[in-house]
């Protein structure tokens, strides 16, 4: 069997997972010809088809590919940790971290970690991947992300995991309703009001779960994949919502809605990194994980939990 470069591995695991050779092309701004000729390359030495080609619709692969991809990534993914550690011989964490995290966390909490992170390992360059509960799980898991930022329940029982904070679920009404003036609520009293749901994967089964625990049949109303539209349709009288950790741009007088904890909700769902690598980590991620601990310890992730 042939030798095969970095470049042609790295070429066929973005059309892989990408799905197309010219999304793939585009991404690493190569020529087309280039994605396909490592693929055929490596087609050629491996004597077995990568990928099934569909006109029109792209490429996806064959039961063979499949397995070879995750093969590919799970190199690459050794190759970029010796890169990073050889760069930090000198003693500095340098390199590339790609972090995957739960998308209507990021805004609040990222904000902070990579203020720190920039100040302090000014050799370091992030790449931020969001995406579902399950989706980010599956970035770490596939080698798209070198660790993840998500609730411990919903981690992989591979990972390790390093909490952060602790948020409880917490409920979000609108200013005129009385509820706001109250400063506190319960499932039941939610329950009596129009729900807007935020319909991701894993959130949706965890807020129906709390309403079924507590043999309540709330009224979902209206539902949305966005935690920004969430929040102004509760700001414009549609329903009352829930989440977990507090958007860091809320003001109580500016806003347009209230937030207000509900007594009787889930218990705190620990918040924080997830690695799948628990062996060899490289100093890059050591580095950044021990910086987001600090914070932690310090209370910089504090104003986002709503006791």
């Amino acid at each position: 069997m042939q030798n095969f470069t970095l470049k042609q591995l790295r070429y066929v695991e973005a059309a892989g997972r990408l799905g197309s050779i010219a999304s793939a092309a585009c991404e690493l701004s190569i020529s087309q010809s280039s994605i396909t000729a490592a693929i055929e390359a490596l087609e050629v030495g491996l004597g077995y088809d990568l990928f099934i080609r569909t006109p029109s619709k792209g490429i996806r692969p064959t039961p063979q590919g499949t397995q070879s991809l995750v093969l590919i990534r799970r190199f690459l993914q050794q190759a970029r940790n010796f890169q990073t550690e050889i760069q930090s011989v000198a003693g500095t964490a340098r390199g590339t971290l790609r972090i995957a995290c739960y998308v209507t966390a990021a805004p609040s909490f990222l904000p902070i970690i990579l203020r720190s992170v920039t100040e302090r390992f000014p050799g370091l360059s992030i790449t931020v991947l969001e995406g579902s509960l399950s989706a980010i799980v599956d970035f770490v898991n596939e080698g798209e992300a070198d660790l993840a930022f998500t609730y411990d329940i919903f981690k992989d029982a591979k990972h390790r995991f390093y909490p952060l904070f602790s948020p409880p679920p917490f409920a979000i009404v609108s200013n005129d309703d009385p509820i706001a003036n109250a400063g506190k609520t319960s499932l039941a009293e939610l329950s009596e009001r129009p729900l807007v749901m935020l319909d991701l994967p894993g959130a949706r089964d965890y807020y129906n779960d709390m309403f079924q625990r507590a043999g309540l049949d709330p009224e979902i109303a209206h539902t949305t994949r966005s935690s920004e539209i969430l929040r102004a349709l509760v700001a414009g009288g549609f329903g009352v919502a829930m989440l977990n950790i507090r958007p860091l741009d809320y003001r109580e007088a500016e806003s347009g809605y209230r937030i207000v904890p509900i007594l009787d909700g889930a218990p705190a769902t620990p918040f924080g990194i997830a690695i799948g690598n628990t062996t060899g980590v490289p100093k890059m991620i050591r580095a950044f994980i021990e910086n987001c601990l600090e914070l932690s310890r310090d209370g910089a992730f504090d104003h986002l939990v709503v006791s």
